[in-house]
């Protein structure tokens, strides 16, 4: 990882020390809590020869709502110091593996002084008071919550050192602090756990503090391992699998051959029961529960269910059918007259369904009696879930506990709490807990999916200037039905999009802009209403709008005679694009000499307040792509380097940040080339990552290289979808460049199904702790 400097840079703008309010809560210990939150972001000036209008997002994006409905509830987010002089924090938000345990944790140690071992950080349990202010999606935590808990951490430290020179009876400028110790005149010390109880208060009131200076910074903006990382490598993390909730057992469902297909009967149910360790066997919703002493038990029963199934929501769709329904509902192009010698590029361009496939299988416990709820999972908003649960049950919302844990990778998924509503039926039904898990054949089969899409893009252009440029996204309705559609209804007013817009179209808006001076720029969406099982997928409508559009910008640079790069820097409208453009181009040796079958490829992208480049190169020689990898079986196009220049605003932790951007590459590389779900009659066959390829280490490059840019504001943009968007469009420029065609099916291997399905009726499940390539 390569960062050019630890500095801010010097930009008028830029604060230095920021005066915050917030509260002293009446507690036995000292509990701090803030009472206001900001966002800045940097207007952005045109100045190509057609300059384009600002767009929704460039004005007010995603994340400022996203902001602007925490901003409410951010008086409740509390820092609280033990008498050991361990400060605790329990995050409103999920984590699941993009590391916001560990940037809270600096946040706090920077603010209070702190080392970072003395630092505790949990995850809190749903918070119906938080409002909309316990949703983890969007790149947002760190946006939203830098400034909150920042504050309450300065102002804890603040009232620690007030009440140390109180103690001593110096005045409050002679009191210092460093590593939990406060110190003062005559060499006085006393440890921030010794004063814990005496700077409490037995009522609620209003202090202020100062935050430090980035200059001061000795934590923050520094790289840091990640604080779980032992327990993770030594695999003593918990996650919902690994919890001993007394008399859970393991339950897994048998599953209808149809997405969302419903239970008619079961037609062996005595048989069922009678197989060894089963101890209970229920119809629910979806399908056919069993309860077992081991989920080798349940998975053997799983496979003699012998059912009728009623249809699905989605019976009789295939890819063909999706794709020609999208198409039939493409929204026309504005066609504005233009002079006779304009050229015109049309392009249409298609991405299939895609598996949000987290490492993890999903999986909840469950334990629900007459008149209480308990419910334990990996949840991203889990207010909505303890609502709908709740109901489900027909419990009073405080009846129900709902346990936020941490869980093995999300990429959206966990925005959905099907499963924990699922295994609350389940346990409802037989009358004790459960610990449900999915199969991998669940996950792909009935889980979540980012939706079948297409984006039709037309160009006119004329003597070396774009006049016109029009996107028509068009997608089967994508669900967002798990808190922002919430957020956009309460604050529709305070938007920057007009008329009665869904809920996608609204979202799509204030996440998609254009990053070029490109004269008149609409960029459109229309959804289709299949009822698949849908959601966002990290980077939401990003992936395929951006690299729809990249591949087209090439396609403008080649009709103008111009090298991609240099074209791009000269209609890019955002200077901070610029920046990380020409730092890839630099970095990655844009334009060299590299042998016929190979290539390089340049994406860009501007969201959640941060700019981002990436330069990528291919190699789709015949040999390399026909050759078998050892013990991989496989083929294709291989990613052999990539270049990922970002401008993250404030960088809080390198080392986290560097992670998001590989993690980001590794998903482009699967949704450019390989990963993708293959519809017929109404269910996908995959069925187990055998079939379903994600990046593997074949087709991952050796040599990538992150670079960081200087800091450029202090407060952090969002991050952790953000190199998904540039990183496929740079793989798939590259691939057009190396193989002299442009792709428009995306991944590109979608038209070859290289395995046999896994049968639908019975099911065969993986097993549901079980990551590696083999079925059972």
């Amino acid at each position: 990882m390569d960062r050019p400097s630890d500095q801010p840079a010097d930009r008028r703008g830029l604060l230095g020390r920021r005066k915050v309010l917030g509260y002293l809560i009446a507690a036995p210990t000292l509990a701090v809590g803030v009472s206001w939150m900001t966002n800045e972001s940097d207007p952005r000036a045109a100045d190509a020869a057609v300059p384009s209008l600002p767009q929704p997002a460039d004005i007010f994006d995603l994340g400022d709502l996203q902001n602007l409905a925490a901003a409410p509830t951010s008086g409740l987010i509390t820092v609280q110091l033990k008498s050991d002089g361990t400060a605790y924090f329990a995050v409103p938000r999920a984590e699941v593996g993009q590391g916001i345990t560990t940037a809270f944790a600096m946040m706090v140690a920077e603010e209070l002084d702190l080392p970072m071992d003395k630092v505790e950080i949990a995850l809190a349990d749903a918070r119906p008071e938080l409002l909309m202010n316990q949703l983890t999606g969007g790149s947002n935590s760190m946006r939203s919550m830098y400034l909150p808990v920042r504050t309450a951490a300065a102002i804890a430290r603040q009232r620690l050192v007030e009440t140390a020179a109180t103690h001593w009876g110096v005045e409050v400028g002679k009191v210092t602090t460093r590593k939990g110790v406060l110190s003062g005149p005559s060499g006085r010390t006393a440890t921030y756990g010794s004063l814990a109880k005496l700077a409490a208060t037995a009522k609620t009131i209003t202090v202020s503090a100062e935050l430090k200076s980035p200059s001061e910074f000795s934590v923050l903006g520094k790289p840091r391992n990640r604080v779980d990382a032992h327990d993770i490598v030594t695999g003593r993390k918990q996650f919902a699998m690994d919890l001993d909730v007394p008399g859970a057992k393991p339950t897994m469902v048998a599953r209808p051959p149809t997405i969302n297909g419903t239970l008619k009967s079961i037609n062996n149910l005595a048989a069922l029961r009678a197989l060894p360790g089963i101890t209970d066997v229920v119809g629910i919703t979806h399908g056919v529960a069993i309860r077992g002493e081991t989920f080798g038990q349940c998975i053997d029963a799983i496979q003699k269910v012998d059912a009728t199934w009623g249809p699905g929501t989605v019976d009789s769709e295939s890819d063909a059918t999706v794709l020609k329904k999208l198409r039939a509902a493409q929204l026309p192009m504005a066609a504005p007259a233009l002079p006779l010698l304009t050229k015109t590029i049309d392009a249409e361009f298609v991405f299939a369904f895609a598996s949000n496939s987290p490492l993890e299988p999903d999986c909840a416990i469950a334990d629900v009696g007459p008149d209480s709820a308990e419910i334990w999972s990996c949840l991203k908003v889990p207010i909505v879930a303890q609502e709908d649960i709740a109901k489900q049950l027909g419990l009073p919302i405080d009846a129900v506990k709902v346990h936020v844990i941490q869980g093995g990778g999300s990429f959206g998924r966990h925005l959905f709490h099907d499963v924990a509503a699922e295994a609350a039926e389940i346990s409802q039904k037989m009358g004790k807990p459960v610990k449900l898990s999915w199969s991998r054949t669940d996950n792909f089969r009935q889980g979540r999916t980012h939706p079948m899409c297409t984006s039709r893009v037309r160009v006119n252009y004329l003597a070396g200037n774009v006049l016109t440029y029009e996107q028509r996204h068009t997608s089967v309705e994508t669900d967002f039905g798990h808190g922002l559609g919430e957020m956009i209804t309460a604050f529709a007013a305070d938007l920057p999009v007009g008329g009665n817009l869904s809920f996608a179209e609204t979202i799509f808006a204030l996440t998609q802009s254009s990053p070029y001076n490109f004269g008149v720029t609409t960029q459109l969406l229309n959804e289709i209403p299949l009822k698949f099982n849908t959601g966002s997928m990290r980077n939401i409508y990003s992936p395929n709008v951006v690299c729809a559009e990249e591949l087209v910008v090439d396609q403008l640079a080649a009709k103008m005679g111009q090298d991609p790069v240099r074209f791009r820097r000269n209609f890019l409208k955002d200077q901070r694009l610029l920046a990380v453009l020409n730092k890839a181009a630099e970095v990655g040796n844009w334009g060299k000499a590299m042998p016929k079958g190979t290539a390089q490829g340049v994406g860009i992208h501007s969201e959640y307040r941060a700019a981002v480049a990436t330069l990528v190169e291919i190699d789709c020689r015949p040999e390399t792509v026909t050759r078998p990898v050892e013990g991989e079986g496989v083929t294709g196009p291989r990613v052999t380097k990539a270049v990922i220049v970002v401008d993250p605003g404030f960088c809080i932790n390198p080392r986290g940040l560097e992670a998001q951007m590989f993690g980001g590459l590794q998903d482009a590389i699967a949704l450019a080339l390989t990963s993708s779900l293959h519809i017929k009659n109404g269910i996908p066959l995959e069925g187990s990552w055998d079939n379903y390829f994600y990046t593997r280490q074949w087709n991952s490059p050796v040599d990538v290289q992150v670079v960081i840019m200087p800091n450029t504001s202090e407060s952090p943009s969002g991050a952790g979808e953000l190199s998904v968007a540039p990183a496929f469009a740079a793989i798939a420029c590259a691939y057009a460049r190396a193989t002299g065609t442009m792709p428009t099916y995306f991944p590109i291997n979608h038209g070859k199904l290289s395995f046999e399905p896994l049968p639908l009726q019975p099911s065969t499940p993986q097993s549901p702790t079980d990551g590696l390539d083999h079925t059972f």
